[in-house]
């Protein structure tokens, strides 16, 4: 079983770019996948598509085939397991797993594989594209077995990430009853640089023959900038790096400033995942002139080796 799980700091682009590899022949987005247990089993908020979690018939559908139905799986019981080990503090007790931790992490990705498997069965994809973007997500997921995990680093400039995190956004799937969390841009900033440093550590993880430790995961990097001036190229290589190369023709819905968005089934992510039709592409960069110089030179002093290692300028 095929799994493209996009990695990065949230507000990246990664909703975007997931839907519009979710446009191609044999892929299917399910959205910010791991958050299915929260807030579509628990709190029942609303599918991409506008109905209840409860209500959308590819998620019952899922459910019906991955567990028998939603109603038998433990949530309480999820949740302990998720909170005992995917945490980004938690990533170096995940390099080298005590046998009890090991465990853990093979039930929570059992559950996992079984709503990946689940979903590809439901909607005839060969790949599926969660893009919950947690590094610690990405080191637990390499130890499943028969999983055929690939990896997009997804990158965004710190700065614009630190901006978009200040706005206020509301949530959609509640009826606006709430808004997304906001983070300051010092521990916006702070966020940026263990995630993604953590995504480079799993890179570099892994081995290439025989052993009793995971195989390396292939990772590919992508920035989001370089996506939205050159979505066509960006689309079909991270196509081909799930090894699912696309035709000339499957490429249509992309121009060169917007792609074409039909309906999908994503269980969490950007307020964006409701928006179909023709989506334009722009580099978002009202931080700018949005953001506070002094801010600016905070996030770019906190994120200064990894901005050059990315290929950003530290001055902006």
């Amino acid at each position: 079983m095929r799994v493209l799980f996009i990695a990065g700091q949230g507000r990246s682009g990664s909703t975007l770019i997931e839907r519009s590899l979710g446009e191609l022949p044999g892929i299917c987005a399910l959205g910010e996948a791991t958050h299915v247990w929260q807030q579509g089993l628990h709190d029942d908020e609303r599918c991409s598509c506008g109905a209840w979690f409860s209500a959308c018939e590819f998620w019952q559908a899922v459910g019906e085939l991955a567990f028998g139905g939603w109603e038998r799986v433990d949530k309480q019981r999820v949740f302990a397991v998720w909170h005992a080990i995917a945490r980004t503090r938690l990533i170096p007790r995940l390099l080298n797993p005590t046998r009890r931790r090991l465990a853990l992490i093979h039930e929570f990705v059992d559950y996992q594989m079984r709503v990946y498997a689940a979903a590809a069965a439901v909607s005839g994809a060969r790949v599926v594209v969660d893009s919950s973007k947690y590094a610690a997500l990405g080191f637990c997921l390499r130890w499943g077995y028969g999983l055929d995990l690939r990896v997009i680093h997804l990158i965004r400039d710190p700065r614009g990430v630190a901006y978009s995190w200040t706005k206020h956004v509301s949530r959609p799937e509640t009826d606006g009853a709430a808004e997304v969390p906001r983070y300051n841009p010092s521990r916006s900033a702070l966020r940026w640089n263990a995630q993604n440093a953590a995504i480079d550590l799993l890179a570099r993880l892994g081995r290439d023959g025989a052993g009793s430790t995971p195989p390396r995961v292939p990772v590919c990097r992508v920035r989001y900038e370089d996506f939205v001036t050159g979505p066509r190229h960006t689309l079909s290589s991270l196509a081909g790096f799930a090894g699912m190369p696309p035709e000339p023709s499957d490429l249509d819905y992309i121009g060169d400033d917007h792609v074409d968005l039909g309906v999908t089934h994503s269980a969490s992510g950007n307020p964006m995942r409701f928006t179909t039709g023709r989506t334009r592409l722009r580099n978002d960069d009202a931080w700018r002139t949005s953001l506070p110089p002094g801010q600016q030179r905070l996030v770019s002093a906190l994120c200064a080796p990894l901005l050059v290692a990315y290929g950003y300028p530290v001055r902006p």
